[in-house]
């Protein structure tokens, strides 16, 4: 080989390096993929299942040909009661049904725009918010808990004319009472509270004070966060009878 010849290599052709696969943002964008599938269908299950409650609950929406759907529902009582019958925060009412759904009533009442009450409140200003259109789950604390409690509250919560609270002399587990209109129940899952709620709350028809307002009075009237108590004792010969008038 001659002076200033380069020797050339016998080395084997050059080979570029592989690059290695993203397998972390593979999974990622497929988890997300799959998460968005996951949730897509719950909401399209779930849309459909509240248009499918909507469509059944739609006989009970009342009307000016149908006033009182309620009426269709079995089980439920009807009373004539008064409107505007008020008594003071220290008098008691004589009420002859646990829970109340009518009659004289505190002058102020009880917040009722989706209010759930975790302690039984004075029954004499609930009573009021009926008077306003309200519809009040009442609940026995002992007998309705976990899921079933969760299942009411869920229909309550954030949704005016609409309170629950627990009523520990209860005689069934679930009572609804709108005014001069009572259900009670003993499940949570029973279909007659969505089409109790469907047919009397803010029905205009069916209680004295239309487009009266569900918002609390506040501190010194009624407080939702510090509610009067319920009184679980017998009203006593101080109390005014369901039968008298209170102050207008």
């Amino acid at each position: 080989m001659g002076r200033g010849t380069k020797k050339r290599s016998r080395g084997g052709p050059v080979v570029a390096a592989s690059r290695p696969k993203p397998w972390g943002m593979i999974a990622a964008v497929t988890a997300v993929v799959v998460l968005a599938g996951v949730v897509f269908g719950y909401m399209y299950v779930r849309a459909a299942d509240n248009r499918e409650l909507e469509a059944a609950l739609e006989p009970f929406a009342p009307s000016a040909e149908n006033n009182d759907p309620s009426t269709q529902i079995p089980g439920v009582v009807v009373q004539d009661y008064q409107g505007a019958n008020h008594v003071s925060a220290q008098q008691r009412v004589a009420y002859d049904v646990v829970p109340p759904f009518g009659g004289p009533h505190d002058q102020s009442w009880a917040a009722c725009d989706g209010v759930v009450y975790d302690e039984a409140i004075r029954v004499e200003n609930v009573v009021h918010s009926l008077e306003h259109g309200a519809v009040w789950i009442a609940y026995h604390p002992d007998k309705v808990t976990g899921a079933a409690l969760d299942a009411l509250r869920a229909k309550v919560e954030g949704e005016n004319y609409l309170l629950m609270s627990p009523v520990p002399t209860l005689d069934t587990p679930i009572s609804l009472q709108s005014w001069g209109h009572q259900l009670k129940l003993d499940n949570a899952q029973d279909p007659r509270v969505d089409q109790f709620i469907k047919a009397l709350r803010a029905n205009r028809f069916t209680h004295p004070e239309v487009g009266a307002t569900c918002s609390e009075l506040g501190p010194g009237r009624f407080d939702r966060d510090n509610p009067p108590p319920f009184d679980p004792t017998p009203p006593g010969p101080g109390a005014l009878p369901m039968n008298s008038e209170g102050q207008k």
